[in-house]
């Protein structure tokens, strides 16, 4: 009888063991409450979903309607706030699974006495894949799902800090897309950057421009080897195809060196 209690409780057990590894956000933000992806469609129309990402992300893939309120904006609880005139629950999305955002956000929003707010902590890419029709990529909808990038797409333009560094040379180009907050006055490469954060949407359309009629390899680098994944989707669509990213970015840089 014991065993078969054990086994009892193990079953009844292994889909929320499952369900919280999948979704390991959810155990460290327990009582934020979450959209599936079925749920989010269904009360589509009667929903207002909000983008917590960067706006470089928001521009380059977001669910259609969408606003965009960056987590780390200073007006985000005013604008969340202003929101809720007509009573439709928000709800917050980010990148995905891994990715807590759309928690911390819930949870910000809380904190502000903000009510009827939940979490898409799906995010981005499950609902691209699920409804194309209801997603914008680089401008276009219904999104064409071949074109989304997955981390082996993004996994053969890496490099270890130290391999970057030895692949520059008179044919290269280093472009750094942090933001100044994040940069301060480290420049890994002084005299040999360029300095273009990703907001500086029309300042780095040009300078990709300039780099493919150079015909040199670019080589990128960001804080931590988050950004430049979205960077990638712009590289593709402006046909250039000589680049490679630093793994884990400014961060790993610096580990390399202590190792």
């Amino acid at each position: 009888m014991k065993f078969l209690f054990i086994f009892s409780l193990i079953s009844l057990l292994l889909p929320v063991w499952a369900q919280s590894g999948d979704y390991p956000g959810r155990a460290t933000y327990p009582k934020v409450q979450v959209y599936e992806t079925s749920q989010l469609n269904r009360e589509f129309d009667n929903v207002i979903v909000v983008d917590v990402r960067s706006a470089f992300e928001f521009n380059t893939l977001h669910i259609n309607n969408a606003i965009n309120i960056p987590l780390n904006s200073k007006k985000f609880t005013a604008q969340v706030s202003a929101l809720q005139n007509d009573g439709k629950p928000v709800i917050f999305y980010c990148n995905g699974h891994s990715c807590y955002k759309s928690y911390k956000a819930a949870k910000k929003a809380r904190r502000a006495k903000i009510t009827n707010i939940f979490a898409y902590d799906s995010g981005i890419f499950d609902w691209a894949k699920a409804h194309p029709e209801k997603a914008v990529l680089l401008g276009s909808t219904p999104v064409d799902t071949s074109r989304l990038l997955s981390k082996d797409d993004l996994k053969k333009y890496l490099l270890k800090p130290e391999e970057f560094t030895a692949n520059i040379d008179d044919n290269t180009v280093i472009l750094d897309i942090r933001e100044p907050s994040q940069r301060g006055l480290i420049e890994l490469f002084p005299y040999r950057q360029d300095n273009i954060s990703m907001d500086e949407q029309k300042k780095l359309s040009k300078f990709l421009k300039g780099v493919k009629k150079s015909g040199k390899s670019l080589l990128v680098y960001d804080e931590a080897g988050k950004q430049v994944r979205w960077l990638q989707y712009y590289l593709e669509d402006n046909g250039i195809a000589d680049y490679f990213f630093m793994a884990g970015g400014v961060k790993q840089f610096f580990k390399s060196l202590t190792n």
